[in-house]
């Protein structure tokens, strides 16, 4: 008997013991991410061509402890390798696992091919060449726990690899997962009519076919690592592929099982007939080009086994939980007695279906860890409908109905609102259920949610399904497309953190406000580049411009600045310290037609910049950050701590019957008025002036302060 291990991912260990049961093999151990087991030459042979959930099968030569270089290389040198492979041959060594003295794999894998070499040449025979790429010869190293294993490469390039993809479309399953999946959700043990609505380049339903064809899943393959290995006997060899070829003309004239395929994409679903075709199976798949939303079950019962899309690359988040949400509905409507196994690596996917599964279980895609989630759907519909649920859009819904109800509310009076106004982006939720923790701004046609972070003793579990029913409730509500839906994580952040770029996708936008129009960006930066909650103050900076010279610190994107351009300011100086926000404003002052030499833009710290320059002032803007101790700024700045200096270097200049508006964001500011007025100031709270409607919720997000000189 030889002893072999067959490797494959975490999570299939079972599976293949009860495979490699099932094939005959004898000792079987199961272990980390593979099975150790004992079988003779002809079955190891049997196991590698039959074998369909396994990435590769190795033959162990030596097991033992390992504690230095020394040793390995010992236990390399020990074995008989002229009798394994021919010195004409080419060979490298792949080495897994590191610990120990081991903590790079390619000095591990160095010191074996050294001590393969020196034993060739110490047997008088001449040295057999390296080769890290097609060798003839693959030797397998695992280091574990002090522990080697070393061993031939018995089935050679991956098992996965059957030998029937002529290419495969995007993020496609590799054929072992495939099969894990069949055995996994029961249908390998009871195989009825199967359908993938989700089908790609066709793996599962290949995979189905070809088991319930019986046909082995190496058939097609070209190559084995076997093959140049010296004890390797050719006759059992063929005589085993020989027995294999006739089960499959037997098992494809026997079988009278279906399968259905389906994709939305047209292509895809042809690149699964080749497959299919070069599988020998096309004949028992019943491929079409649809939307998974509109398919309908093909029989009365049986399973739909899918990977539907998932992640950031195959789609818009919202989007997909649309689907997820919808595709449940189906389910629940249509597919009475069907069981469902569905793959996904997003637990807010699977939750997005409202299903209650069976049974949950983790299975990796590759690195990537996924649920494999089972579920039986009765024949009755199992949708339960609260019958103090809210209509929503003229469809009831039972996902954050008391949420959707009030999106629903605020937007209709809102829209009316907001186009009254003028504008066209405003806020229309903000935390106005604290199980719903965010915020919601429009923009266009588009919409912005701003997660906050969920106070400490809300479990995490919680508050990702919270904001799974938020992206799902909240296209219906108030009828926009889950594709123009931009979702933002914001927490308390300091400095300038929040200006701080995402990613480098953009989705620019133009918007209107009071006659002004600004450049949008929803997604390249935390926030958009319009703070709405300041859109009445910067109107009245622009009320108040005419004929002044104008100051606007801290500027950002120059929002204020454009507005009090508009209002006839004589000049307009527009200060910030990053040079990204400098050339937005500039764009918006182009966007408003605004081109003329008196409206100055300067890069600088705001602070430092207030100490030096010459310049006087009419009206000045500030609305600084709560907190800063950014690399560019020699100290830290606390707007609470900070502000009393900062107005009184402020004031000196401000011309006489000048004003200053000053605003922060921090929550319970509170300005010291004393210290204030005792340097010569007159301060007037306007709150009550600059809170627009859409902000009358929460009226702690900003405060504002009109100063002037004292009489």
């Amino acid at each position: 008997m030889l002893n072999f291990f067959a490797a494959a991912p975490r999570g299939y260990e079972y599976a293949l013991s009860l495979e490699l049961a099932e094939l005959g093999a004898s000792d079987i151990k199961e272990s980390v991410a593979g099975v150790y087991f004992s079988a003779s030459l002809e079955l190891g042979y049997r196991i590698t061509l039959w074998s369909r959930l396994a990435s590769r099968i190795i033959l162990v030569i030596y097991k033992g402890p390992c504690e230095t270089p020394d040793q390995l290389y010992n236990a390399a040198y020990g074995i008989d390798w002229q009798m394994q492979f021919s010195n004409r041959s080419t060979f490298s060594v792949d080495f897994h696992g590191m610990g120990g003295f081991i903590n790079n794999t390619q000095f591990g894998a160095l010191k074996i091919k050294d001590a393969i070499v020196d034993r060739f040449r110490d047997d008088d025979f001449s040295r057999p060449n390296v080769s890290k790429v097609d060798a003839d010869y693959k030797i397998d190293a695992h280091y574990r726990r002090g522990e080697i294993t070393l061993g031939i490469n018995f089935s050679g390039p991956a098992l996965h690899k059957r030998g029937y993809r002529s290419t495969t479309g995007e993020a496609p399953l590799k054929e072992n997962l495939a099969a894990n999946m069949l055995v996994r959700s029961g249908w390998k043990k009871s195989p009825v009519s199967l359908l993938d609505p989700f089908c790609g380049s066709g793996t599962v339903l290949i995979e189905a076919a070809m088991l319930a064809c019986d046909i082995a899943p190496g058939i097609h393959r070209e190559r084995f690592g076997f093959e140049k290995w010296l004890p390797h006997n050719k006759k059992v060899w063929q005589e085993l592929l020989d027995e294999a070829h006739a089960r499959a003309s037997l098992g494809k004239s026997r079988c009278n099982i279906k399968f259905y395929g389906s994709d939305i994409d047209s292509r895809i679903v042809a690149l699964a007939k080749r497959n299919a075709e070069n599988a020998g199976v096309l004949d028992f798949i019943d491929f079409s080009v649809c939307n998974a939303l509109n398919i309908t079950p093909p029989e009365s019962t049986g399973y739909l086994i899918s990977n539907p899309p998932y992640g950031e690359r195959l789609g818009n988040m919202t989007s997909l939980l649309q689907l997820y949400y919808q595709l449940g509905d189906k389910f629940k409507a249509e597919f009475g007695g069907w069981n469902l196994a569905i793959l996904n690596s997003d637990a807010e996917l699977l939750s997005a279906l409202k299903l209650k599964a069976d049974k949950q279980m983790k299975m990796n895609n590759g690195a990537l860890e996924c649920a494999f989630n089972l579920y039986t759907v009765h024949a009755e519909n199992t949708r339960r409908v609260d019958p103090a649920n809210i209509k929503v859009d003229g469809d009831v819904s039972d996902v954050a109905v008391p949420f959707a109800n009030r999106l629903k509310k605020n937007f209709k009076q809102l829209k009316k609102w907001a186009k009254k106004e003028g504008i066209d982006s405003y806020r229309i939720y903000d935390a106005d259920l604290p199980e719903y923790n965010v915020a919601i701004d429009v923009y266009l046609d588009h919409v912005v949610i701003y997660e906050y972070a969920a106070p400490s003793e809300i479990p995490e579990s919680v508050s990702k399904r919270r904001l799974t029913d938020v992206l799902i409730a909240l296209p219906h509500a108030i009828g926009i497309d889950p594709n123009n839906i931009v979702l933002k994580t914001r927490e308390r952040k300091k400095g300038i953190s929040q200006y701080e770029k995402m990613n480098a996708n953009k989705l620019e936008l133009i918007t209107t406000e009071y006659g002004a129009k600004f450049k949008l960006n929803l997604k390249e930066y935390l926030d958009t580049g319009l703070f709405l909650d300041h859109r009445l103050t910067r109107k009245m900076v622009g009320e108040k411009s005419k004929g002044r010279s104008v100051c606007n610190l801290f500027a950002y994107t120059g929002t204020a600045s454009v507005h009090a351009a508009m209002g006839g300011a004589k000049s307009v100086t527009t200060v910030d310290m990053s040079n990204t926000y400098i050339n937005w404003a500039k764009e918006n002052f182009a966007l408003n037609g605004f081109n003329d030499d008196k409206y100055q833009f300067v890069q600088a710290n705001c602070l430092q910049w207030i100490k030096r320059t010459h310049d006087r002032f009419d009206l000045i803007f500030i609305d600084p950050p709560t907190f800063s101790n950014s690399k560019r700024m020699e100290d830290s700045f606390d707007v609470l701590r900070d502000h009393v200096p900062l107005l009184t270097n402020l004031i000196k200049l401000l011309n006489p019957g000048g004003e200053i508006i000053f605003s922060n964001n921090k929550r319970k500011f509170k300005m010291e008025i004393a210290d204030l007025e005792a340097a010569g100031m007159s301060i007037k709270n306007i709150d009550n002036q600059t809170l627009p409607l859409d902000f009358k919720r929460n009226p702690q997000i900003h405060n504002t302060w009109l100063i002037t000189h004292a009489e």
